[in-house]
């Protein structure tokens, strides 16, 4: 059995990697960013999974999840956004409020009971963030989407997900007036810096180049 630590490498991993299309790879700097840990830290931990054959790894060279690494990452990000659903539907947690505990809950190991809690919830395929989540076969309904800031001035789009999972950003989209399926309307944009006025429901804001990055549009 993995502890903890070694599930949040793996699920950091998976971020990074597979769920980018056009990535396959991390850096440790990176992932140590990722957990906010030291490079000489993340080396440490990146050697243990190396040993249970978890990972590709190399010192200083790029690292990758192996078959297995992959599987049971999938497993701990299921259980993840889950358990972010439940809370969220059931318990009326707010979409800020549910990450934080989810990273708790993700870490119980009974397949049983995320069996039973999947079919609770009837099978979701999005979280509260509209992030997919892995059905038990760990395969993920992905959709085809961008960053708001590659959205051309005067077009329309619909928000379907967010990027940055923080209280703190989330807490800011809600108040700018944004929640998973609104409407967003680019007014325009600065060339110097990217700064967007933005639309919605008739409110105009202005937001940075930062902020658009982290939200995922159609």
């Amino acid at each position: 059995m993995l502890s903890q630590t070694e599930e949040n490498y793996l699920k950091a991993l998976f971020h990074i990697t597979s769920e980018s299309s056009d990535k396959s790879e991390a850096g440790t700097n990176e992932l140590a960013a990722m957990l906010n840990v030291k490079p000489a830290t993340a080396n440490d931990m990146l050697k243990k999974l190396k040993e249970k054959k978890l990972i590709n790894y190399e010192k200083y060279g790029k690292i990758s999840l192996t078959a297995s690494g992959k599987k049971q990452a999938i497993e701990i990000v299921r259980k993840h956004r889950l358990w972010e659903t439940f809370l969220y539907e059931k318990f009326e947690f707010t979409w800020d409020e549910v990450h934080e505990v989810a990273e708790q809950l993700e870490h119980i190991h009974s397949p049983k009971l995320i069996e039973k809690l999947d079919k609770f919830l009837d099978y979701p395929e999005f979280d509260p963030h509209g992030d997919a989540i892995p059905n038990a076969k760990g395969e993920l309904k992905f959709q085809v989407r961008k960053n708001l800031s590659q959205v051309a001035v005067g077009k329309t789009c619909k928000l379907i997900a967010v990027k940055d999972n923080t209280a703190s950003f989330l807490q800011y989209v809600v108040k700018v007036g944004l929640g998973l399926s609104s409407k967003i309307k680019v007014v325009s944009r600065q060339e110097f810096d990217g700064t967007m006025e933005i639309e919605v429901n008739g409110k105009k804001s202005s937001v940075s180049q930062k902020f658009a990055e982290n939200l995922y549009v159609i």
